[in-house]
């Protein structure tokens, strides 16, 4: 009778031995999972700086007006009555600006 209950004392304990260290729940897939969250904590930090920074702007559009004239020079590329705006293209940039263009562009040398 005592070998029966040491054998399944065995078994049971294999069994949880087995479920310990495969399947749900085990020290593998617990490892794993605090894998995730130490990323999804690495983005959520991210997210939170680029929300930060987007209050500060928030903030100083609604106090500042040269902030307000700055972001629409800078982004929608607006400019004062009687200003006039010049757009520099380097040589080394004109393919990467001419998108519709298929013709490679080539220095001139002379």
């Amino acid at each position: 009778m005592t070998r029966i209950v040491f054998i399944v004392l065995g078994v049971l304990a294999f069994g949880l031995f087995v479920r310990l260290w495969v399947g749900p729940g085990s020290y593998p897939d617990m490892q794993r999972l605090e894998e995730k969250i130490a990323q999804q904590n690495a983005a959520n930090d991210e997210q939170a700086e680029v929300k930060r920074r987007l209050q500060m702007d928030v903030v100083g559009l609604s106090k500042d007006d040269e902030a307000v004239e700055e972001h629409a020079r800078s982004e929608l590329g607006m400019v004062r009555q009687g200003e006039t705006f010049y757009q520099v293209i380097l040589r080394a940039d004109q393919q990467v600006t001419a998108p519709g263009s298929q013709a490679k562009l080539t220095p001139h040398v002379e």
